[in-house]
């Protein structure tokens, strides 16, 4: 009988953390410097989570940062990038994507079907991990 608790302990202790990994995504560069660096973690909300909806992709707004699936022309990773603008192309609506420390916009717009996660904040401040995610990028040779 102990054997089963215990084994339902370390399952349910697994579940736990393979969700929270879930929402916690590496920095792989420098584009949204000084709000976070490369190796920082960032604590994001998912638009799909095994079936559950943490937030509207449809309902983002300008001033959120969000990660997306970039046109695979410019960028074959996800990017984690601010909404700096919208716009309504044939009942569509479209975001400028940047991040803060670059010169331009990303070079192609995102509809909200690219956006996978939103970055938590508190306030206006990101929820931010500073430096662990290094090892992950060590790991994947980045």
């Amino acid at each position: 009988m102990t054997d089963t608790k215990e084994i339902i302990a370390y399952v349910v202790i697994l579940v736990i953390v393979l969700l929270a990994a879930q929402h916690l995504n590496v920095v792989v560069s420098g584009s949204m410097e000084p709000v976070f660096y490369r190796g920082d973690i960032v604590v994001v909300e998912k638009a799909n989570l095994f079936g559950i909806h943490e937030f509207d992709n449809n309902e983002v707004k300008v001033g959120d940062i969000v990660v997306y699936n970039a046109n695979p022309k410019w960028c074959d990773s996800p990017v984690i990038h601010r909404i700096i603008d919208t716009k309504n192309v044939n009942g569509t609506t479209l975001y400028e994507i940047k991040g803060d420390h670059n010169n331009v916009s990303d070079p192609f717009y995102v509809r909200s079907s690219q956006i996978t996660d939103r970055v938590i904040t508190i306030g206006d401040v990101p929820l931010v991990i500073p430096k662990i995610g290094y090892i992950t990028l060590w790991v994947r040779g980045l």
